[in-house]
């Protein structure tokens, strides 16, 4: 794409002949090679623009977009007016929609409320737009949180394209199982919560409130916490709102933007090795090198796997490199309400086609490690005891998501004010067989009730 703002001359096939000209000035949302969405300048107003670039699917698209948004507005929902459809000079297929003035996508809002108390209500007004959404007999494929706007006290629907509609209203079990993924935007321990927003959703339909519905609701709720942290670490592997990809000859990464504003990532990429060397070193082994620098006023920990020989390189490009591995881990920590060092980039070096070096970077947590803070005796009894209490928590959900550490010593548990976070991912298995599961945990508990037998 052309750089910003840019003309895009368009030939309108809602009026055969007439030709417009868009002037597009703000990126709203890209999907390499399929679609990308702008805010646009057109006829003395502004609109919104999807350019769909996938030539077999893209007319399906746009056939698919014009009738949901013109099938919502018939079921008396909010959701933008399609103003034209159209093809591009170079053949891409486009549809112009009116841009809904002052407005939020929900995720936005969400992620902008600060107490839980705010979340909550904000949910609960999603989940009676859901309500009515169902009982109209509309289904939304992919549901999430970016598929709504917000404007003053307006709810829209956008992304049609994944909604089925029907002529009678959604049955519960569906019902259910879409509500669960609402509700996984709230924390999966908080069962307070998602029992409430079941309930008023069931009041909202008119349903009388079961016992069995909660207990389906809640197996749905971690099912769909599941498929939301898959959903989130793909995401976490392409260019996205929150991620670039890099790739070049030599190199492959993904760096967090917000890490890398205002920089360019090859400036990291070809000094990151004597800036360790220039960092304060924490470790300097055969196996990794893990150093602390200064980037972009950011204080970070970089890790680097080292290449020890030909055969090691080559198994680890098969299983891809640990850099990577841990970038995922700490993802889904993190998506798991798990403290964790936050990973902002993870490059891997190639000499040809085999994985040579790769190396991980994190935020730097200031902390005392576990083992120091359970001798530290200016620390009171009371609070030892309540974060023995959160430790315990942070090992239940691990073991609810059949995660095992690997290595769980207490030198790789630092406390913080926040409480405690997990390091040190490199061992770290999500586990599918439940027996394996079950012995490797056993493992990571031995270790740790050792450390505490040794203080």
């Amino acid at each position: 794409m052309a750089d910003l703002p840019f003309e895009l001359p368009v030939k309108n096939l809602s009026i055969k002949t007439e030709l417009n000209t868009l002037v597009c000035k703000k990126l709203l949302r890209a999907i390499p090679n399929r679609r990308h969405v702008y805010e646009a300048f057109w006829n003395d107003k502004s609109v919104v623009v999807k350019i769909f670039s996938d030539k077999f699917s893209a007319k399906r698209h746009i056939k698919r977009e014009r009738y949901g948004l013109n099938e919502l507005r018939k079921r008396g929902l909010n959701a933008p007016r399609v103003l034209f459809y159209g093809k591009t000079g170079d053949g891409r297929h486009i549809i112009v929609t009116e841009k809904i003035i002052n407005a939020l996508t929900a995720i936005d809002i969400f992620d902008s409320l600060e107490s839980k108390a705010q979340k909550l209500a904000f949910l609960f007004s999603i989940c009676e737009e859901l309500a009515n959404h169902h009982e109209k007999g509309i289904f939304q494929k992919d549901l999430h949180l970016g598929n709504f706007l917000i404007s003053g006290e307006n709810i829209f629907t956008l992304d049609p394209g994944q909604i089925r509609f029907f002529a009678r209203p959604v049955p519960k079990k569906k019902a259910l199982s879409q509500l669960a993924i609402l509700a996984s935007y709230i924390k999966d321990d908080d069962v307070e919560s998602t029992t409430e927003i079941l309930k008023r959703y069931t009041i909202s339909r008119g349903w009388q409130s079961e016992k069995s519905d909660e207990i389906v609701f809640q197996k749905q709720h971690l099912t769909q916490n599941k498929k939301k942290i898959r959903r989130g670490l793909k995401k976490s592997l392409r260019t996205s709102k929150r991620h670039i990809k890099i790739k070049r000859t030599g190199y492959l990464g993904i760096f967090e933007k917000k890490f890398i504003a205002g920089r360019e990532p090859l400036d990291l990429i070809d000094k990151i090795d004597s800036m360790m060397d220039s960092g304060e070193i924490l470790k300097k082994g055969n196996t990794s090198y893990v150093s602390r620098i200064k980037w972009n006023d950011k204080d970070v920990v970089i890790k680097r796997y080292n290449h020890k020989d030909l055969f090691h390189s080559f198994r680890h490009t098969i299983k891809r490199s640990r850099a990577y591995r841990v970038w995922l881990h700490g993802h889904r920590l993190i998506m798991l309400g798990i403290a964790t060092p936050k990973p902002l980039a993870y490059l891997e070096s190639y000499r040809g086609p085999i994985l040579w070096k790769s190396y991980i970077i994190t935020e730097y947590v200031n902390g005392l490690k576990l083992y120091d803070f359970f001798r530290d005796k200016k620390v009171s009894n009371e609070v030892k005891a309540r974060l023995v209490s959160s430790v315990e928590k942070l090992l239940q959900k691990m073991g609810k998501y059949k995660i095992t550490h690997g290595d769980l010593k207490h030198t790789n548990i630092l406390i913080t004010d926040d409480g405690p976070v997990l390091t040190d991912l490199d061992a770290m298995v999500v586990h599918k067989i439940y027996w394996l599961f079950q012995s490797k945990r056993h493992k990571d508990m031995a270790r740790f009730l050792k450390d505490i037998q040794d203080i």
